[in-house]
């Protein structure tokens, strides 16, 4: 399941509402990449920024000759919630130096509450980001959440996933092991 992003004004409000009603609209285990659309031909990605917990602005370039998996996510959606300890485990099988897995928050107002919500779960592999004023989500082309996009060694986007995956399932591993090597 995924969520389309509302206006920012709405959000606050909205947030709760989906949270109700998509627990019961989540499935108890998300497929592992069942639902990963790889693509026939590698897309360009173009120039991205972000910026960190610390408000540094970050680019892609340190991260050249690695995969990347971008993750679009915010506290109030409850799938990507879901999946965030799916994807802590995906990076903490892989070293940094081979695949990075880059969650971006649309957390904006409700910024303040990432670094408790990576706390409270345990989650220890991954980053704090944020993707301030949602300027990369525009530029990919995303507009659900979560939403996650793999990029290839070469820089390229391979494969996009709406909504909620395993991102640590046996498949996952054996794809993402394949595109390290």
């Amino acid at each position: 399941m995924a969520y389309p992003l509302p206006p920012p004004k709405r959000r606050a409000v909205l947030g709760a509402a989906l949270a109700a009603s998509a627990l019961a609209a989540v499935p108890a285990r998300a497929a592992g990449l069942a639902n990963l659309q790889r693509h026939a031909a590698p897309r360009p990605v173009p120039a991205l920024e972000w910026i960190d917990a610390d408000d540094n602005l970050r680019t892609l370039a340190p991260l050249a000759d690695r995969v990347i998996v971008i993750n679009f996510w915010a506290t109030w959606c409850v799938p990507c919630v879901k999946e965030m300890p799916s994807l802590d485990r995906l990076q903490g099988a892989f070293p940094v130096e081979k695949l990075v897995v880059l969650p971006l928050s649309v957390d904006g107002p409700s910024r303040p509450r990432v670094a408790p919500f990576y706390r409270d779960r345990g989650l220890r592999h991954l980053g704090i980001f944020f993707d301030r004023g949602r300027k990369t989500m525009q530029a990919l082309g995303v507009t659900v959440l979560p939403t996650t996009l793999v990029i290839d060694r070469d820089g390229h986007e391979v494969a996009r996933l709406e909504g909620e995956a395993e991102w640590d399932s046996p498949d996952a591993l054996a794809y993402f092991r394949g595109l390290v090597a």
